[in-house]
């Protein structure tokens, strides 16, 4: 009989007969084992406890103890989750139900429409069938077999699904008198699945067309034991508190309408916020060697299609016309910034060249998968494009990597996460200016000290690059900076210079941003802080509150003083009592609430209050300035 040889994960070898499951190699160890094992991993790929093994190679055990034993309890539990509502909403019809990060939905047609209270139903029913441990089983079956099983089960879904597939044989699993359509891998049973949580429901179009039907989709998650859980659903409702489109309307910073999906009406303290940001970046690129252009919102078809855009990014780009010529409004700055770059001829003395602008940009991206301010059509970047020689590459993205710490620290992220993106299997130039890119980005990185992960595949059509993710204080990742190598597009336009040869040579030119959309980034900061802003960046720093309105003089005065010096105030002018007032500013959550009356206006002082430390007692108006601009140096 054949045997295949295994090795565990301590080095040592391991020879079993052929058809042994990974069940049986944890049985062998130890009764427990088995009875914790999730799944294994043979040759880095997972597979079912359950399944004879398919041969040789580096073979794992996984329990709740392995991260990536997660993901397989989330999917199992997608079954689970269906099978309940198959069985509590006859008629239900499946469509697809993955995982994605922190849990997974299933979409399904249904003649019930779900709400958030048939939750508790559906997870009492998910229980009960967990608490049945019933045996998960994998079948393989010929293609057009399971087009005739799922056509008799009316899952029409189901059906268009591996119509369109070419496989000879496709797999199911079973659990109890329900089975499913799935690739696996799985748990062994239900009783794996004791911890789960329904979330949220939403319309999905089917395979996101909006001309196909629009199904029902429930969000979930699952963890292995209920203590992960619970924090987890501790931290979504206190994201739910910070939601930016909730704190957004409170503090009327922004607004969004039906029929303008995509686009920001940014209201004055919202734009007051705007402003500081974009003037805390101009003074950090200006320092850094960085010079400031602006280009045209509409560009030409001409130019879209040199640059290679109008081929592979055109659904995205909204289209004009204009005496019988084609424009598309810009997606993106990088075209318009080599025609700056190609005005005259360069020298190599004038490398680097670091181009920066607050581009306005327009993509038509679905409107389903628009959100808030996180995600729109029309935004601006805090973009910038250096042309440099090969030779500068390395100096330049260490450069770079540095500002890019030096401005997330400023908004308190000091947790970043690089990855490495490589060349993608659609992409323009050679492999042998790939190889030279990657290895220079590589060296880059190495010379900055970063520490990064290969994101193998997943580089720009034009170069490879550098993605920075940060944490925020929920531990949530977003993904914002990044630098991008590109060789090509500055050939494809026609940029050159003038190098120590005398010759004429094509720059490299590096895409990068560090703060991204800044209606995206906006969005990140409200929810980081909650709709408190540090001193330094919130729309309004103080508050005046006038103790009666025969004090309101004084509290304009004091504005006065105040705006003259350089800080964003108001004043309350309501005729509605002290108290009334100081909650309603501490609502806004407002850094300095300065309130005036009869001593404060005789003596030109005001009593402040600061968030979160309580009252300060008097200051004079230029103790209070010279107070809040150390508030301000040191971005508290």
């Amino acid at each position: 009989m054949d045997t295949l040889k295994l090795t565990l994960p301590d080095g040592s070898e391991k020879q079993v007969t052929a058809g042994t499951t990974g069940l049986d190699i944890a049985m062998s160890i130890s009764p427990r084992l088995a009875d914790a094992a999730v799944a294994v991993v043979i040759d880095g790929k997972q597979w079912d406890l359950k399944r004879a093994l398919p041969g040789s190679g580096a073979f794992r055990i996984l329990t709740a103890k392995d991260a990536e034993s997660l993901e397989i309890v989330r999917h199992s539990s997608a079954h689970l989750m269906a099978q309940a509502i198959v069985q509590l909403f006859p008629g239900t019809k499946l469509a697809i139900g993955p995982v994605i990060e922190n849990g997974f939905y299933y979409d399904i047609d249904s003649p019930h429409k779900f709400t958030p209270d048939d939750f508790a139903a559906i997870e009492a029913k998910m229980t009960e069938l967990a608490g049945q441990k019933l045996s998960i089983d994998r079948t393989d079956i010929k293609r057009l077999e399971a087009i005739e099983k799922w056509g008799v089960q009316a899952e029409p879904y189901k059906v268009e699904m591996m119509q369109e597939w070419t496989d000879e044989t496709v797999s199911y699993y079973t659990q109890g008198d329900f089975f499913d359509l799935c690739r696996g891998p799985h748990v062994p049973h239900t009783g794996f699945l004791k911890f789960v949580k329904l979330l949220s429901v939403a319309g999905a179009y089917w395979r996101g067309d909006e001309k196909r039907p629009m199904l029902q989709r429930i969000y979930a998650t699952a963890f292995h034991d209920k203590k992960a859980l619970e924090a987890h659903v501790t931290a979504l409702e206190e994201a739910k508190k910070r939601d930016h489109r909730v704190i957004g309307r409170k503090l009327e910073l922004f607004h969004l309408q039906d029929d303008m999906p995509g686009m920001v009406f940014w209201h004055p303290q919202g734009w007051a916020l705007y402003r500081a940001l974009q003037t805390y970046v101009r003074e950090k690129i200006e320092a850094a060697g960085y010079v400031e252009v602006n280009t045209p919102s509409v560009a030409s078809k001409v130019l879209w299609e040199k640059s290679g855009h109008w081929d592979k990014y055109q659904d995205n780009m909204f289209v004009t016309e204009s005496e019988k010529r084609i424009y598309a409004i810009k997606p993106m700055n990088c075209p318009g910034h080599i025609q700056i770059f190609n005005q005259g001829l360069r020298s190599y003395r004038e490398l680097p060249l670091r181009m920066a602008e607050f581009g306005s940009c327009v993509r038509n991206e679905p409107s389903g998968t628009l959100h808030g301010i996180m995600r729109v059509r029309a935004f601006v970047q805090d973009d910038a494009h250096i042309f440099c020689t090969p030779e500068q590459i390395g100096q330049e993205v260490a450069d770079f990597c540095k500002l890019l710490k030096e401005m997330y620290a400023d908004f308190g992220f000091n947790e970043v996460i690089v990855k490495f993106s490589t060349r993608p299997e659609k992409r323009v130039g050679t492999d042998e200016s790939w190889d030279r890119v990657e290895k220079a980005l590589a060296d880059a990185c190495e010379f900055a000290g970063l520490v990064t992960e290969l994101n193998p595949g997943e580089g720009a059509f034009y170069g490879p690059k550098l993605e920075f993710t940060l944490k925020d204080c929920l531990g949530r990742h977003w993904q914002c900076g990044t630098i991008q190598v590109d060789p090509n597009l500055p050939e494809r336009l026609g940029a050159q210079y003038v190098g120590e040869d005398g010759a004429r040579h094509t720059p490299i030119m590096l895409h990068r941003a560090i703060l991204g959309s800044l209606e995206r980034f906006i969005g990140i900061l409200i929810e980081n802080y909650a709709g408190a802003f540090p001193v330094w960046l919130s729309p309004v720093q103080a508050t005046i509150l006038p103790v009666s309105e025969k004090f309101l003089d004084a509290a304009r005065a004091t504005a006065s003083a105040l705006r003259k010096a350089g800080l964003r105030v108001t004043v309350d002018e309501q005729n509605q009592k002290l108290g009334y007032k100081i909650r309603e500013a501490e609502g806004q959550r407002l850094p300095f609430i300065l309130v005036v009356g009869e001593k404060e206006a005789a003596s030109g002082t005001v009593s402040v209050r600061q968030r979160g430390a309580g009252d300060l007692g008097a200051k004079t108006i230029g103790e209070f300035v010279e107070f809040v601009a150390g508030e301000v140096a040191a971005k508290r």
